[in-house]
């Protein structure tokens, strides 16, 4: 009996010692998150070839020769032999990866060399981001000693580019500039001269580098990628860079609202706007339809204050409306063009379709749209004589209603429009004709007409639509 208590009371000792431990070890690790062990840790992806990409976890200090030796580990390779390409610079072993720059998920590019003996070729400067050359060329002396202090100068280092993410972030992004061979499409290239000006950039051909890939000199082709996917794909929608946006260094206010904003739009006549008094900006010239046709930038936009030279040049800065009312200023800048072109838009509710008939042509049908025949001098239905006296606008309203408030709101107007979208005139008499029906042959409704025309042609009935289209 004595010695059964005695284990027992063995067993109980034990236990206690086990939950002890267990405790402490779990309230060492509620003082010590995880996160914050393995914050200063990032992955990076090293693609070797097209098929092989190596994903390494390593804290932010270590060198570029430690990422060489672990990449080494992987692929049974002398250290030597392998050569890091970033951002069209290979990087030096002594320098830390944090000095270039890298996030989580970034993709770096590993060669293996002829030999241990071969030089190491750095054509552009590796300890500066790739595009640095951009920005500091277009900032003032205030603008670089503001970038180099304060607490918004050392959080702009890493953003030195501004792009509109399509998908999946929908809106404005902080960039990163990239490159790769123009020929072949790899990334492990080496640019021998840092791009200096958006013209380095924006086009392929004006910088050159050595593509290890190709084995020869190529072409560099620039691109841009959003640093809010970590890594996802962007399809076939990549990144627009909007050069216009960048961070406010001086702290300039706003033009519109007059509050200082840390990312704003400057136009080239140097004037500031916040990101949000743009979009209204843009809105609202948009429900004008007062937007510029120039005929090199085409549908955009001067500063607000009308400066000279002040044209955005680049049109994705408007998808900073979003994406349907960017598909509606591209679809108001088309209509534009047409005009402009001495085309005429099919009159027909729900339509709008573009077109462009021979000048001499009066009889004009929608043939790439809902296939009505309208007279192109008067927007009415196609006609047989003179056209008769359109409808005379109203004027507006003397109060602040929204702009064509007084029309979408008023009852009369939505049952013509309701008349317009579901018949169609009579060529001699203009009566609204509805077919319910049947065939194309139709007799005007209006008893001191009695006009006999084709639906389809809207002209007199004929043999030609009795053999052609009598049925339809």
């Amino acid at each position: 009996m004595a010695v059964g208590v005695v284990a027992l009371r063995a067993f109980v000792d034990a236990f206690a010692l086990f939950l002890w431990r267990r405790l402490a070890f779990l309230a060492f690790f509620r003082r010590t998150p995880v996160s914050n062990v393995r914050m200063n840790e990032i992955t990076i992806n090293v693609r070797f070839s097209a098929d092989l990409v190596v994903p390494l976890r390593l804290a932010r200090e270590v060198t570029v020769k430690n990422l060489k030796e672990r990449l080494a580990e992987h692929l049974s390779l002398p250290v030597e032999e392998i050569r890091v390409i970033f951002a069209g610079k290979e990087l030096f072993d002594q320098v830390s990866i944090k000095e270039y720059n890298m996030d989580e998920e970034t993709t770096v590019h590993a060669v293996r060399s002829a030999g241990p003996d071969e030089a190491v070729v750095v054509g552009a400067e590796v300890c500066c981001p790739l595009g640095e050359g951009i920005i500091t060329s277009q900032l003032s002396q205030e603008e670089h000693l503001a970038r180099q202090t304060g607490k918004e100068g050392r959080e702009a280092e890493k953003a030195l580019f501004f792009v509109y993410c399509k998908r999946p972030c929908e809106r404005v992004q902080p960039g990163k500039l990239r490159v790769c061979c123009a020929a072949c499409g790899e990334g492990s290239f080496i640019l021998e001269k840092e791009p200096s000006c958006w013209a380095d950039v924006l086009s392929v051909g004006p910088l050159l580098g050595r593509c290890q890939a190709c084995r020869r000199v190529q072409p560099a082709r620039f691109f841009f990628k959003c640093t809010g996917t970590q890594g996802s794909p962007h399809g076939d929608q990549p990144p627009i860079v909007l050069p216009l946006i960048r961070y406010n260094f001086l702290k300039v206010p706003c033009l519109a609202c007059l509050e200082t904003s840390r990312v704003v739009l400057v136009f080239k006549c140097a004037h500031v706007i916040c990101l949000d008094c743009f979009r209204a900006y843009c809105r609202s010239r948009l429900d004008e339809r007062g937007f510029v046709l120039d005929e090199a930038l085409g549908s955009t936009l001067p500063c607000p204050l009308n400066c000279s030279n002040s044209l955005i040049e680049e049109s994705h800065h408007f998808c900073l409306l979003g994406p349907d009312q960017y598909l509606r200023y591209q679809r108001f800048a088309a209509e534009e063009w047409v005009l402009k072109a001495g085309g005429v838009l099919c009159p027909r509710p729900g339509c709008g379709q573009g077109l462009l008939p021979e000048q001499d042509c009066n009889r004009v049908t929608c043939d790439l749209g809902c296939g009505f025949v309208f007279c192109r001098r008067c927007l009415q239905g196609h006609h047989l004589g003179p056209c008769s006296a359109r409808e005379e606008q109203q004027s507006g309203p003397a109060f602040g209603l929204a702009p064509f408030g007084a029309q979408s709101s008023s009852w009369e107007e939505a049952s013509r429009l309701t008349v317009l979208s579901t018949t169609k005139p009579c060529p001699k008499c203009q009566t609204p004709t509805e077919r319910s029906g049947g065939c194309m042959h139709m007799v005007c409704s209006r008893s001191q007409c009695g006009f006999q025309w084709c639906w389809l042609c809207q002209d007199e009935w004929s043999r030609q639509c009795m053999g052609a289209h009598w049925f339809g």
